[in-house]
């Protein structure tokens, strides 16, 4: 049963990734190249488009760090635990330990900035005059679900996995 929820949750999270991912790259780039193609090609330029960009580099920087550590990508002490295979585990547990303070801290002192740049009223882009933090609020979300993802993995490398069961006529 926890294991049916924490695949469920795995699978919400990465779709909720992986889309606004793409769809934030997609808004940069094509920002980005309206820009340049309006610029090369007429005296127009789009004055607000560096800050869609800037903002987008924000967002998947972030965002990135909720899918590295879905692929376990993250920064890890990991040459130890080849010469000494019996360290591995503990190694793990380290790392998870790290990742699990880190997002913490980044869930708490983002949830901090995003208070404070939400009560004033003057915080907004340079150029769009969007509120600042809404851009802020990527900090204690992407803290969440680094949170959620290591507990995830902490689940699966500290519970055994369960054997499948091969059918009775040999099929599976």
């Amino acid at each position: 049963m926890l294991r049916n929820l924490l695949t469920r949750l795995d699978r919400g999270l990465t779709r909720f990734e992986d889309w606004s991912l793409v769809a934030v790259v997609l808004v940069a780039l094509f920002t980005g190249l309206i820009n340049i193609i309006l610029r090369k090609t007429t005296s127009i330029s789009l004055y607000w488009s560096d800050e869609v960009v800037r903002k987008a580099v924000f967002f998947c920087t972030y965002v990135g760090c909720s899918a590295a550590v879905r692929q376990r990508s993250l920064i890890r002490i990991d040459a130890l635990p080849q010469i000494l295979p019996v360290t591995r585990r503990f190694f793990n547990l380290v790392n998870h330990l790290a990742v699990l303070l880190f997002s913490g801290l980044l869930t708490w002192l983002g949830l901090g900035l995003t208070r404070a740049v939400y009560a004033d009223s003057f915080a907004r882009t340079a150029t769009l005059q969007l509120p600042e933090w809404w851009f802020y609020a990527v900090l204690p979300l992407v803290g969440l679900t680094m949170t959620l993802r290591t507990l995830i993995l902490l689940v699966e490398d500290l519970l055994p996995q369960p054997v499948k069961e091969e059918a009775a006529d040999g099929n599976q």
